[in-house]
């Protein structure tokens, strides 16, 4: 019996929302905005045009360790932590067909040498 930390569950960011509060994941967006008051990352990744979804990432625990590369907007980012929140579209609002999804963030790295397509296409291989 295993007494560590879970493991992360790797996943597409636009498939977060498919989660549940307090999952563990893992997983890559691209910074669209940093509020530096909240300790507040805006993370994207249109990955499928049905859905969209934005991740507000509380980095506030990475402060210290945190540097600008890292907040860039456009800079990509792996990212593994938990998920704090989710709110899913609404049936009864239909014009509304975004998701937001807060993450507590454990660890954060830039992307380097990122091949987009290939990391999508390691999904599809996937299921």
């Amino acid at each position: 019996m295993s007494y560590g930390p879970v493991p992360s569950r790797r996943c597409l960011l636009s498939r977060l929302p498919q989660y549940e509060v307090r999952d563990k994941v893992r997983f890559l967006g691209c910074v669209t905005s940093y509020a530096t008051a909240s300790g507040i990352l805006i993370l994207e990744h249109s990955h499928s045009q049905d859905s969209h979804v934005k991740v507000h990432l509380d980095v506030k625990l990475l402060l210290q360790s945190l540097n600008r590369e890292q907040t860039d907007v456009g800079q990509w980012v792996h990212v593994i932590g938990y998920i704090s929140f989710i709110q899913r579209p609404s049936s009864k609002a239909p014009g509304l067909n975004h998701s937001r999804v807060d993450v507590q963030a454990l660890v954060l790295w830039k992307a380097e040498d990122l091949d987009l397509p290939s990391y999508e296409a390691s999904f599809r291989d996937a299921i």
